[in-house]
Formats: structure tokens, C-alpha cells, sequence
């Protein structure tokens, strides 16, 4: 996996050159990461739900087994948000693993430590998608693949500074 980064950091850094007058490097290889990352959840996002959801309601009905009454619970999940929870913990892992060996490498932070950290912020930017895709999709009637679209442009500036100062930073008491 570490020769994967290597590779990954190497074409990211070598389409950095021109911008280097203009951008940091680790600013770059976030955009970098981030957007390869936005692009495979919003390619997942689509494809899952148009051609394995397909639009439809998803029902899950549950039934403890043994049970002395006939206890049944079911909950109904609407399209758009089956599809985040389907397209959500595989973003994660690959945001995760991108951030932490392509663009903050410089932090000492332990590993687990680290993931912890990140997934706190990525759980203010799921809270942040599913209001948003709560509000795009059933209030004001948008598509939800645009809407989802522009929900993660939001959450962007979040994700950085919370990433760069809280997940990945440079802890000079470790």
C-alpha cells in the first residue's frame, strides 16, 4: 500500500509544477485527494443508486427470533439516503487512507488515533449530507445526484481545516 501512495503522490506532484507559484503543496495534493475522492463518491453515489437501489424504498423488517410476543419492527429508508449509507464507509476508508499517506504525512499522530479523528470530522460532513440531502431532495424537490453534488462542495472547507488542524496535525508533544 505504501507503493501505491508513492505512486499516487508522484503524479499528484508532478501536475502540482505549474501551480506551485500559486498553491502550497499539501493544499494541491489535498484538492488532489479530495476531489479523486469526491469523483468515486459521486460515480458510486450515481451508479448505486440508479442501478442497484433503483429509486425504490428500502424496507428493512426485523423480527427477533424466540420472541414470546409477536414483536415486528420495520423502517422504511428512503433512495437518497440508502445510497449514502451504501456509498459512506467505502469513501471513508479511501479518504482516510489518501489523507494520511499522500497529503498529511508529516503528522505523528498515532494511526488509530488518527482515524478516530477523522472520522469525527467525516461525521460532522455526514450530518451536513443528510440534512442537506434532506432538504435538497424532500423540500425543495431537487435531483438527488446534483443536490449530493453540491452538498460536498460544502463540506469541503470543513473537511480541510478539520483534517489539517485536528486529524492529521503535527502533534510536537508526541
Amino acid at each position: 500500500m505504501n507503493r501505491l501512495a508513492q505512486i499516487i503522490t508522484k503524479i499528484i506532484d508532478f501536475f502540482y509544477r505549474p501551480f506551485q507559484k500559486w498553491i502550497p503543496e499539501q493544499v494541491f495534493r489535498y484538492a488532489a485527494c479530495g476531489g479523486g475522492n469526491m469523483v468515486l463518491d459521486w460515480v458510486l453515489y450515481f451508479l448505486i443508486y440508479n442501478f442497484v437501489i433503483g429509486h425504490e424504498i428500502i424496507t428493512f423488517q426485523f423480527s427477533p427470533p424466540g420472541a414470546i410476543f409477536n414483536f415486528q419492527f420495520a423502517q422504511a429508508i428512503t433512495p437518497h439516503i440508502a445510497t449514502l449509507c451504501i456509498v459512506f464507509p467505502i469513501t471513508l476508508l479511501t479518504g482516510f487512507w489518501l489523507q494520511k499517506y499522500v497529503t498529511f504525512t508529516q503528522s505523528n499522530l498515532h494511526g488509530a488515533r488518527q482515524l478516530m479523528r477523522y472520522i469525527s470530522i467525516v461525521a460532522v460532513n455526514l450530518a451536513i449530507n443528510y440534512f442537506g440531502l434532506k432538504l435538497c431532495v424532500e423540500i425543495f424537490g431537487w435531483y438527488p445526484t446534483p443536490s449530493k453534488m453540491l452538498i460536498t462542495l460544502i463540506t469541503v472547507a470543513v473537511s480541510y481545516f478539520g483534517q489539517k488542524y485536528y486529524s492529521f496535525r503535527v502533534n510536537n508533544k508526541s
